[in-house]
């Protein structure tokens, strides 16, 4: 027997968030990220250039040969441009890599690649430091080109793997 689908909250909402369709209703997490709805908003402040941080300490994704788990601390930051992207649709993105099989890089691109698609940003980078795989870990550093002038980004301290004691 299926839980009830909660209905869609009502009064007064933020500007562009009418389309939504993840927001505020109960979803199901998507089983891909082929399949993973990502949405936006309008960016607040378009006349200000400001950092949005998102950080995912337990991403998992499958090894695409063993399929064995592997775990990343994700830190996604970005310029918006026009858009921002709404995070509960972020976090479902995300959650559909836990059954995918891919290697590190790919995973990590691909996140990349599909927010700056979505969005437009100004400026974007992820880091993505992987959990040893084999006995060494494998970070994976992507942006789409140099920061713009006079915005503060700041330093993403994830500390490198340095293994039990």
């Amino acid at each position: 027997m299926s839980e009830p689908v909660s209905p869609a909250p009502t009064g007064p909402s933020a500007p562009g968030t009418d389309a939504l369709s993840q927001l505020g209703r109960q979803t199901v997490a998507p089983t891909c990220p082929e399949e993973a709805v990502l949405e936006r908003v309008p960016a607040p402040h378009q006349d200000r250039k400001y950092v949005v941080r998102f950080t995912a300490p337990e991403f998992t994704s499958l090894c695409p040969v063993t399929g064995q788990p592997d775990f990343a601390h994700i830190v996604i930051d970005y310029i918006p441009g026009k858009w921002i992207v709404e995070s509960k649709s972020l976090k479902l993105y995300l959650t559909s890599f836990r059954n995918h099989g891919a290697f590190h890089e790919d995973c990590s691109v691909t996140i990349a690649s599909r927010l700056v698609e979505l969005l437009d940003p100004q400026w974007l980078r992820i880091g993505a430091y992987w959990y040893p795989r084999g006995g060494m870990p494998i970070d994976v550093f992507w942006q789409t080109g140099a920061a713009p002038e006079g915005v503060w980004i700041p330093s993403q301290d994830v500390p490198g793997y340095r293994g039990r004691g």
